[in-house]
């Protein structure tokens, strides 16, 4: 569905969703130096989409989410330094557990002034209940570290270029171990999709919202080509 999800999760029933798996504001647009400008080449993209640059408080989501999810429900939320501590204020009195995994963007954008570390890491904040959904898998892959290229390739929408799309790839490896087929996997900010694709392609279900017109008519293209 478009819209904000503030107003289209009310329209869930209490208890519904198995797993939420979403990529909300990061609010980094605002300590951006933006684009850098060489000659001879195309400028290293540092700005961000205007939806970044509103600002985003986890509060006005966080009953609701607790409110759709199931008691067995897990809650995967991507998130930046910035907004981290904020999540956990919201979240972590809340359930049983909280821990966090690490995303490692194995090509990130390079620093051609080489004045500071690489940004090569993304987390992912990730709530639980005791006995809730775990297809354990074996101890090697069970690190909180998932590894993979950014989103290039065919699989990266270039109209509308998405500043923030994440492979399918270790969506589905999370998708996987936190649900069941023909669970319910929610999506508040699924942009183009990526989230959606993921699961249908693993025989869950899928709810999603996007406020961004654009983005949503992507996503509705993709899901039902079941592209990637």
């Amino acid at each position: 569905m478009q819209g904000d999800s503030r107003d289209l999760i009310k329209k869930i029933p209490d208890n519904y969703v198995d797993f939420i798996l979403t990529d909300p504001p990061y609010n980094i647009g605002k300590h951006s130096t933006g684009n850098i400008y060489l000659p001879g080449r195309t400028p290293i993209n540092n700005d961000l989409a205007y939806w970044d640059h509103i600002d985003f408080d986890p509060k006005e989501w966080t009953e609701e989410f607790i409110r759709v999810l199931k008691p067995t429900g897990n809650l995967f939320i991507f998130t930046s330094y910035n907004q981290l501590g904020k999540w956990y204020e919201c979240l972590d009195h809340r359930f049983d557990v909280s821990q966090f995994m690490i995303w490692h963007k194995t090509n990130p954008t390079p620093k051609i002034f080489k004045a500071g570390f690489l940004n090569s890491c993304e987390i992912i904040f990730c709530c639980w209940n005791k006995k809730h959904t775990w297809n354990f898998i074996s101890q090697k892959e069970m690190h909180n570290f998932v590894e993979s290229p950014i989103c290039l390739g065919v699989e990266r929408l270039s109209n509308p270029k998405h500043p923030a799309q994440k492979p399918t790839s270790i969506l589905k490896k999370m998708i996987y171990i936190a649900s069941n087929e023909d669970d319910v996997v929610f999506d508040p900010f699924m942009g183009v999709g990526s989230t959606g694709i993921a699961a249908l392609s693993l025989n869950r279900k899928f709810v999603g919202f996007e406020i961004d017109e654009k983005y949503f008519l992507a996503s509705k293209n993709r899901i039902e080509k079941r592209k990637f």
